[in-house]
């Protein structure tokens, strides 16, 4: 049975007609204590989600989805290791790589070759061909390999080490690469090939202009073995390109690439921050998954995230969810999460290979705070449409100046008020406003937000925020019953471009193509 013709789905549709013509103003009128109701915390992490239209009521109701999905089961099948990634018959392990002493002997191992890598870099014991310490490091990956390091570099640049600067190349524009190489000292610099297979197009496609790049300078092969690594299952194509076996670091085929930060992937990371401060994120990590497999669900987390975009995707009519990090540190966290949650839930076959018949993932996007006020935020105010919100906010600043912080802090807060009460026609005349105009000056409010408060941002809790998000992933993907550890709709645009590339390099027949196309190609070789 389809988990929307289940008794729990059926009573949350009822409960929704109910609800959804509820002002939260309404809502917080008629429970004065609905903060304390409506809000989790654990370990310093506070998640309130009173500014959620939702009432007790409502979240015993999708708790009891949960359970009626078994999602209890579908954790512990992800634990055992069963194959639930089941369209490429592979397990789903992304938690073993923080599991520290609890690891597989090969994640081990692992780490321990990617701690010694980095101690080498950092002491100045791995040189370049010309005997000079390394300087600069460019991670080359796109997708998996790039959005995960690149975020949390950034996230966790007051940690960054003073010997190194780390860069990160992923668009095959060149555009991309060309201005960072010429920044850059071939002698000094590192380059991270980050690719599973070693095959993806726009990776190669960077890597052998870095290649060319350092060969210029060095003017022998041997030089590769100096500069550059690799992250890859795929050893013969690593060796093909000049990277020596000791240069490549595994990581396996039960981990995605948008879980993988853990892994090798996450080396450029951990030589923009340190070994130890690495260690620190995987454990954050690992804080995070005992919460989620042992916390019951009126108290878990990712769940309690899950429910509130599933309620607010399928039971409200949302199409869409803003990140909003009050956290410059965390500006690129929307995009590392459109990832996470629009390539893992944005499906509409379900696992029986069964049309889902319901909508799946909201768009993610999103800006930091205050720079979102002054774009976007109109829209959430006054354009009409429900725009579910999670703000994000530090209690501690990472980079602490007199009165920046506070106001960032009070700009958070307003915002996510404004949105959840509005302002009354009424209240804006008291206000002294001519009448005339009054109806420009009215906010509907009633836009359902959560607020996620860290402690500070360090790695552990840098950890447990992607790990949060992670798990909520999870989640939806149990209760829309979908796959959300394939990614096939990325297969087809791949395909097709690789047959347009020589068209339109060099010509040929492009008949197969449809007019627009063929005209495209055309007008692409018009000078």
């Amino acid at each position: 049975m389809k988990l929307t013709q289940t008794p729990a789905w059926q009573a949350l549709a009822c409960h929704a007609e109910t609800l959804r013509p509820r002002h939260l103003r309404e809502l917080f009128t008629a429970d004065e204590h609905r903060f304390e109701h409506l809000s989790l915390s654990r370990n310093g992490l506070l998640l309130d989600y009173s500014k959620q239209r939702v009432t007790g009521e409502t979240m015993t109701l999708l708790r009891n989805l949960a359970e009626t999905a078994d999602l209890a089961g579908w954790q512990r099948r992800m634990v055992e290791g069963e194959p639930i990634n089941h369209t490429e018959q592979r397990a789903v392990r992304h938690m073993a790589l923080r599991a520290g002493d609890q690891a597989p002997p090969e994640v081990r191992a692992t780490l321990a070759r990617l701690q010694r890598f980095c101690e080498r870099i950092h002491s100045g014991d791995w040189r370049g061909f010309s005997g000079e310490r390394i300087s600069d490091v460019v991670n080359i990956g796109i997708g998996g390999s790039d959005l995960g390091p690149r975020m949390a570099t950034l996230a966790l640049a007051a940690r960054q080490q003073p010997d190194i600067r780390v860069h990160y190349i992923a668009n095959i524009d060149g555009a991309d690469i060309a201005p960072l190489l010429a920044s850059l000292n071939p002698r000094t610099t590192l380059c991270i090939v980050a690719s599973k297979t070693f095959t993806t197009l726009e990776t190669l496609t960077n890597a052998r202009t870095a290649r060319d790049w350092l060969l210029a300078a060095a003017g022998q092969e041997s030089a590769i073995a100096r500069h550059f690594v690799a992250i890859s299952t795929n050893r013969e194509l690593t060796q093909q390109f000049g990277i020596p076996a000791d240069n490549v670091f595994e990581f396996w085929d039960w981990v995605g690439g948008r879980f993988s930060l853990w892994s090798a992937i996450g080396l450029s990371l951990a030589l923009a921050i340190g070994w130890r401060n690495f260690e620190q994120l995987l454990a954050g990590a690992r804080r995070m998954d005992e919460h989620f497999l042992s916390a019951p669900a009126s108290e878990n987390l990712p769940l309690t995230l899950a429910l509130l975009s599933l309620w607010n995707t399928n039971f409200l009519g949302a199409s869409t969810e803003a990140i909003l990090p009050y956290s410059q540190s965390l500006h690129l966290f929307p995009a590392y999460l459109q990832q996470l949650e629009m390539e893992s839930n944005g499906k509409q076959i379900d696992r029986d290979g069964e049309p889902l018949g319901i909508a799946s993932s909201p768009v993610i996007w999103g800006e930091s705070g205050t720079n979102g006020q002054h774009s976007f935020y109109q829209l959430f105010h006054q354009g009409g449409r429900l725009i579910p919100s999670d703000f994000i906010a530090l209690r501690q600043a990472d980079f602490p100046l007199p009165g920046h912080h506070p106001a960032l802090l009070a700009n958070c807060l307003a915002q996510s008020a404004a949105l959840a009460f509005g302002q009354t026609a009424d209240e804006v005349r008291a206000a002294g406003v001519p009448e005339a105009l009054v109806p420009y000056k009215v906010f509907p409010g009633n836009q359902p937000s959560t607020t996620l408060l860290l402690p500070g941002l360090d790695p552990t809790t840098l950890g447990e925020l992607i790990a949060l998000f992670e798990h909520k992933v999870f989640c939806l993907g149990v209760l829309w019953n979908l796959n959300a550890f394939d990614q096939w709709g990325v297969e087809l645009g791949k395909q097709l471009a690789g047959q347009l590339t020589p068209l339109i390099e060099e010509g040929g027949d492009a008949s197969a193509f449809d007019s627009s196309t063929r005209g495209l190609i055309a007008a692409l070789k018009t000078r």
